[in-house]
């Protein structure tokens, strides 16, 4: 079950981002000394309160029995576009077709914010998850390198 959250889940939300996130850094080699903006590393309830509060993003969780599996936030940036944040599933969950889900979910409440674009950033050496949000319909437009990330920042777009 897919489902906006209630503030007082973000600590919920924390523990499973930094989670889900984790394997991409140890797959990918980044610590917190050679990535600490990385968002297995970054991510604070203090961050998400200042997302909730502040930029009024929509975030919402994916269920199991009661227990956060999933997870993922929306950014209204413009009056077209938005930015999907931080989705993720947590490792026990993943190849239950749970990102597809929160990823389809995501595309109709963005369709609902009445935008029709939305804005992914990914790890660009990631080349699976490129892949796979391609699958959906997401194109590729674009890579950025900064020094304080021991990766390239890849971004994408999807016309909704």
């Amino acid at each position: 079950m897919i489902r906006e959250i209630n503030k007082n889940e973000i600590p919920d939300c924390v523990e499973v981002i930094c989670k889900s996130f984790m394997t991409v850094a140890d797959e990918f080699g980044f610590t917190i000394e050679n990535a600490p903006g990385f968002t297995a590393f970054a991510t604070t309830e203090e961050r998400l309160v200042f997302q909730w509060e502040q930029e009024q993003r929509l975030m919402f969780a994916y269920y199991d029995d009661g227990r956060m599996a999933g997870y993922y936030s929306l950014l209204k940036q413009d009056e077209k576009e938005c930015e999907l944040n931080n989705l993720c599933v947590l490792e026990e969950y993943r190849h239950k077709k749970i990102g597809e889900q929160l990823l389809e979910h995501a595309f109709a409440e963005a369709r609902k914010m009445g935008c029709s674009q939305m804005n992914i950033g990914i790890v660009e050496e990631n080349v699976k998850l490129r892949k796979w949000y391609e699958t959906y319909g997401a194109e590729h437009i674009g890579t950025k390198k900064y020094d304080f990330f021991p990766f390239t920042c890849g971004y994408m777009k999807k016309m909704l």
